[in-house]
C-alpha cells in the first residue's frame, strides 16, 4: 500500500468519516441545480472523494472508469445483501472502500476486513461522522 493509506482499522474509520463529511457538504448545492440531495445519495461521491484524498489526480476516464466499478460492485451487494446498504454511512463506506479497490489501493481482502470491522461497529463511524474538527 502508498503512503498515507490508512494502516488500522480506526485510521480507516477516522479518513471514512472524513471523506463522508466532505461528502455532505454538497447537500445544500442541490437546491442550485435543481437536484434534492441527501443523505442517501452521498454514496455516489465516494468515488470522486477517494481520488481527491488519495492526491489522484481527476480525469473524466479515470474518474468514469471508478465510478463503473463502484456503482457495478454496488449494485451486485444491494442484490445479495441488500439491508445493509440501507444505512447511509455503510453505503458511504461501502463505496469509498471499493474505490480504493477500484484504484488497485488496496485488495479484496483488505476491503472485506475494514467492511465486517464497519458493520460490527456502526456506532464508532457515527460517532466519526458527527464530530466536527
Amino acid at each position: 500500500m502508498g503512503p498515507g493509506i490508512p494502516q488500522s482499522k480506526s485510521e480507516w474509520i477516522d479518513e471514512i468519516a472524513e471523506a463522508y463529511r466532505d461528502a455532505e457538504e454538497a447537500i445544500p448545492f442541490g437546491r442550485f441545480t435543481e437536484e434534492d440531495i441527501g443523505e442517501k445519495d452521498l454514496f455516489h461521491m465516494a468515488p470522486a472523494i477517494c481520488l481527491k484524498f488519495r492526491g489522484i489526480r481527476r480525469t473524466k476516464a479515470k474518474l468514469e472508469k471508478v465510478t463503473e466499478a463502484v456503482l457495478s460492485s454496488y449494485l451486485a451487494t444491494k442484490d445479495s445483501i441488500g439491508h445493509i446498504l440501507d444505512d447511509h454511512h455503510i453505503s458511504f463506506a461501502f463505496c469509498y472502500l471499493a474505490s480504493y479497490f477500484a484504484l488497485d489501493l488496496v485488495d479484496e481482502h483488505k476491503v472485506n476486513e475494514i467492511m465486517a470491522h464497519i458493520e460490527t461497529h456502526r456506532k464508532e463511524l457515527a460517532e466519526a461522522i458527527s464530530k466536527n474538527d
